[in-house]
């Protein structure tokens, strides 16, 4: 059963998918109006979900599920990775991505591939101050709270040690 958003509880759990680049104002309109049917009768082992979903900052698709109404099985998780995978096909995205994405200076939306931090951090590209977003989130009040972070309170401030060494 698909709920606005807003709605769903604090403790549901997330999903954040990453696409590979920034999506159309179409596109997200294609998502948005694929997202609602396909939770609305997305079901574990056939009882409905607690679902919602949204597009975020045009490269992000956030799920949700309240796993107090009912608990996702792994089918139904797997059930949501080919839905996204069936909608990347479509669009020629790929919701998979697991660049680390961040503000650049100008406050646009950039990837870097992991290989690339280092010389992002070097180049001050990336910097400890950098707002990048936390796409390992799990439930949505962390996503509210904690999707926007500064690189130097993530996993990536090891990168800022070994710079200042």
């Amino acid at each position: 059963m698909f709920i606005h958003f807003s709605r769903i509880s604090p403790a549901a759990r997330v999903w954040v998918y990453q696409a590979n680049r920034v999506l159309t104002g179409p596109e997200v309109q294609t998502i948005e109006a694929a997202l609602e049917p396909a939770l609305d009768t997305w079901a574990a082992h056939g009882s409905p979900l607690l679902a919602s979903a949204q597009v975020a900052e045009n490269r992000f698709v956030i799920i949700a599920v309240d796993e107090d109404h009912t608990l996702p099985s792994g089918c139904s998780i797997d059930a949501s990775t080919h839905f996204l995978q069936a909608v990347g096909r479509q669009l020629n995205a790929d919701f998979f991505d697991r660049s680390p994405a961040f503000l650049n200076a100008d406050g646009a939306l950039e990837t870097v591939p992991m290989t690339g931090i280092k010389t992002a951090v070097l180049t001050g590209k990336i910097t400890q101050e950098t707002t990048v977003f936390n796409t390992l989130a799990s439930t949505k009040a962390e996503f509210l709270t904690d999707w926007k972070r500064q690189a130097g309170d993530t996993w990536l401030k090891r990168y800022f040690v070994k710079q200042l060494v």
